[in-house]
């Protein structure tokens, strides 16, 4: 990639927010949508300040991270493993699969009381409701990584005297890497607006969501709106982590 071509998606990359930014501040301004629930951003300065200083605005970002990312390794690791598996091997293919398609298909947050039953209602049930709400979106990302490489390649292998762990290594796992993290991109954003969502029905626990719950119920919009711009901050820096991931283990995977 060329310096230029790199300066330009910078470029674009900065634009795009700080132009969506400016017609919001355009509206405010001139009331043509209520500045009362839309105040205008540059006023949203001085509350963000106050709530570093004398809110635990950064314990909250803290808590929600943690919870995130430990529930991200929770869930995304088995279901890559499991999903390498469910490509290459049919039976384990169809035996599981209608299992996960019914499964992907609850919302996660829906079993959010079962999982406080069983694991508390502490740090412990934050990272299970993060697995399961990005598990299977995972292993079905995977599988169908796995399915899409060549056959010939497999083929190779076991004429070669492959054994099924260098099958995993050799084989499904790096032909399958676009999908995997196609799967992983998308999961961590999943992995964000589940354990926002909780944090809405357990407040007294901290956390970004909490801290927007608790500003909605004392109307205090310009404290919801920082809340709210964090998260999706929280959402393009945890993308950007993964991107960075996937060019380390793709360094060969130049994007046009």
């Amino acid at each position: 990639m060329t310096a230029q071509r790199r300066t330009a998606e910078v470029t674009l990359t900065i634009l795009a927010p700080l132009v969506l930014l400016g017609i919001w501040e355009a509206l405010s301004r001139s009331e043509l949508i209520n500045p009362i629930y839309w105040p205008a951003p540059t006023s949203l300065w001085g509350t963000f300040i106050e709530m570093l200083t004398e809110d635990d605005l950064l314990g909250d970002i803290w808590l929600s991270t943690v919870r995130i990312l430990g529930g991200f390794a929770l869930g995304a690791i088995p279901g890559v493993i499991l999903g390498l598996a469910m490509g290459l091997f049919w039976p384990i293919r169809v035996f599981l699969m209608p299992l996960a398609a019914a499964l992907y298909a609850i919302p996660k947050i829906a079993i959010l009381p079962l999982v406080m039953i069983v694991f508390g209602i502490g740090e412990t049930s934050k990272f299970v409701i993060v697995a399961l709400s990005i598990f299977f979106l995972v292993v079905l990302n995977t599988m169908s990584g796995v399915l899409e490489i060549d056959r010939t390649f497999r083929d190779v292998a076991r004429n070669l005297g492959a054994s099924r762990l260098e099958l995993f290594t050799t084989v499904a796992l790096p032909g399958a890497l676009p999908s995997i993290f196609t799967g992983l991109r998308l999961a961590m954003g999943f992995a964000l607006i589940v354990i926002v969502g909780t944090e809405f029905l357990t407040v007294s626990q901290g956390g970004i969501g909490a801290m927007i719950w608790q500003s909605w119920t004392i109307l205090s919009v310009k404290k919801m709106m920082v809340g709210l711009i964090i998260t999706g901050i929280m959402g393009w820096l945890l993308s950007l982590l993964v991107n960075v991931c996937e060019r380390l283990f793709m360094p060969w995977r130049v994007a046009d």
